[in-house]
């Protein structure tokens, strides 16, 4: 049968049992989205921006571990949605974008709405495509949705000119995976490293187990709780990680690095053993190198991506391997074998990690007027026991509901952890919400993130999303001027917002329901009816406490002994500033 290289994308998005498309429309596409009307087999989802459309289409990957579609011009199409490309990639997640490219005879001579899309996507993408012939159309989206899901998962982008979404072939989409020879994902572990590493985490005396986004990625929650528990030791997760392990289990520790709870961090760098799985180092997680391993210790690294691994420290035992299988045969393994970590080695471990808990390090004093932002995000993991998916911006609310709201199951959490990007957390929550429709979504902000795609608010009431933002006003780029605190002698440069729109009119101007909270009091009652609104969307503005700081915080070039420490916790000058800067001084003699 004779189709379109525009029906041809569209049969093959079927093919793959593509549920959402989100996207925007252009002339560099406008032939795939006539050919999305006239087949109606799957929904597409109109954004206001392409940033948001790849955003919702990683939110909607991240919640329904399936592969998220964006679909986007040419030009201005592509370079929107890069920043949603990038952010997907940081983080491992897995995309297909197909993007519009200006027919073969134009591609070179500057044409109109023309970018070298493989070029400037290619160091951010898993792998990216350029069709120049429509024979070979519905065999790349088959590969480009292979390459996304397996292995280390990641964006792939199809570039397709517009001659080709217009020319005609015989359609025929590939019922079982291609070979890609120089594409082989290592997918079991290697048994005898596998041996050696259930026998060093035997003879451990102070066990570590610390994961990351891959243990959610690769859909072993399951297993890692079971091995956590089996082998008695505590566990740590990353921003990423969080909801791999249930956070009220007394084994978890918090998270780990920048402002990872007090114990976490003091685990981590005082542990003999360190079980790294799917997880990555990040200087955000460990900070420097060298000081993480002022105390020695032993690694073992599981990963799927061998590049991944030693990247950023050395590794005793590494694994090349999906983690699901890997920590499967762990399992077995350290079911037959006789040893494991001396009871009272273990007793003195747990020990001193209660000691380090029992300091209570995420206290906060809530007898102020203020709304303190701790508090916002207590009440509401209280009033959604928990279970709610959240999404988030990026900022101190990303890093106050990381250490307040106690995550219990995997792809929970939603926030962009490898790239940072500000203004993701509502068309998360638009993913989200069409991924789960059953489940409370809400969007964790700041008024800083929220006016970055705020736009987006018109999806939500076209396609009646009825997600929650809960934005924490406090006037700032709370970070920024954190920071600006502690190292920068408190000059608050270009943090402070004296025009803050009226958010509830907004709210309301876009159709939805708006509520400006301004007392701790109101603060319950005003969650509590936003969640029973079920059918609405509702921008809950919170006006919060201004200079609240986000501590633990372990300062650049620091070690993960070396905290900022709140308050209640500081007994020495070292934990209120470790850096010992409070200014930076210029020279003046550089000032013109």
């Amino acid at each position: 049968m004779q189709l379109s290289g525009a029906q041809i994308i569209v049969q093959s998005l079927k093919a793959e049992g593509v549920e959402y498309v989100f996207g925007y429309p252009g002339g560099a596409v406008i032939e795939i989205y006539d050919a999305l009307f006239q087949l109606n087999k799957f929904k597409h989802i109109l954004v206001r921006h392409e940033q948001a459309a790849v955003h919702a289409a990683d939110a909607y990957a991240r919640v329904s571990g399936k592969v998220g579609v964006a679909l986007v011009t040419s030009g201005p199409g592509v370079t929107n949605a890069l920043t949603g490309i990038a952010t997907a990639y940081s983080d491992s997640i897995p995309l297909v974008v197909i993007s519009g490219q200006v027919g073969n005879s134009l591609i070179g001579t500057d044409a109109f709405q023309e970018v070298d899309t493989v070029g400037i996507t290619r160091p951010c993408v898993k792998h990216n495509f350029l069709v120049t012939n429509i024979a070979e159309l519905a065999d790349t989206i088959k590969k480009a949705f292979q390459i996304a899901a397996s292995g280390r998962p990641g964006p792939v982008v199809v570039d397709v000119p517009k001659d080709v979404t217009q020319a005609m072939a015989k359609f025929s989409y590939p019922q079982e995976d291609i070979f890609i020879r120089s594409y082989q994902p290592v997918v079991q572990g290697h048994i005898g490293q596998i041996k050696k590493a259930v026998q060093m985490l035997a003879s451990a005396k102070r066990p570590i187990v610390y994961f990351g986004g891959g243990v959610v990625l690769g859909n072993a929650s399951e297993e890692m709780t079971k091995f956590v528990r089996m082998i008695g030791a505590p566990c740590t997760g990353t921003l990423m990680g969080l909801g791999a392990y249930p956070s009220s289990d007394r084994q978890f520790l918090g998270m780990l690095g920048m402002h990872g709870t007090y114990e976490a961090n003091l685990a981590m760098q005082n542990a003999d053993v360190v079980l790294a799985i799917g997880a990555r180092f990040d200087d955000r997680v460990i900070s420097v190198p060298s000081k993480f391993f002022e105390k020695a210790k032993k690694i073992i690294h599981i990963d799927v991506d061998p590049s991944s691994i030693a990247k950023r420290v050395k590794v005793d035992i590494p694994i090349v391997g999906d983690v699901k299988n890997v920590l499967s045969e762990m399992i077995q393994l350290w079911g037959k074998q006789e040893s494991a970590p001396a009871a009272d080695s273990l007793d003195k471990w747990w020990k001193s990690i209660e000691e380090w808990r029992s300091r209570n390090c995420l206290w906060f004093d809530n007898e102020s007027e203020i709304i303190k932002p701790q508090y916002v995000i207590q009440k509401l993991a209280e009033i959604t026991n928990n279970s709610a998916i959240i999404t988030s911006d990026v900022g101190q609310h990303q890093m106050f509901t990381a250490q307040y709201y106690p995550f219990e199951r995997p792809r929970q959490w939603l926030n962009s952890g490898g790239l940072g990007t500000m203004g993701v957390g509502l068309p998360y929550a638009i993913g989200a919400k069409l991924a789960a429709p059953d489940q409370d979504v809400f969007c964790i902000t700041g008024e800083g993130s929220i006016q970055m795609n705020i736009q987006e608010l018109s999806t939500c009431f076209q396609y009646r999303l009825p997600v929650k933002i809960i934005c924490l006003n406090n006037g700032y780029l709370g970070m920024v001027r954190q920071w600006q605190e502690l190292y920068y002698g408190e000059r608050e440069s270009e943090t402070y917002f004296d025009s803050l729109p009226d958010f509830v009119k907004l709210a309301e101007a876009y159709g939805h329901v708006g509520m400006r909270i301004e007392k701790p009091s109101d603060v319950e009652g005003a969650l509590r009816e936003a969640l029973a609104m079920k059918d609405r969307c509702v921008f809950l503005d919170f006006i919060t406490d201004k200079k609240q700081n986000v501590f633990p915080m372990v300062g650049n070039g620091k070690g993960l002994d070396e905290m900022v420490l709140p308050l209640h916790m500081r007994e020495t000058k070292a934990d209120s500033d470790v850096n010992d800067v409070n200014d930076r001084d210029y020279d003046t003699r550089s000032v013109p």
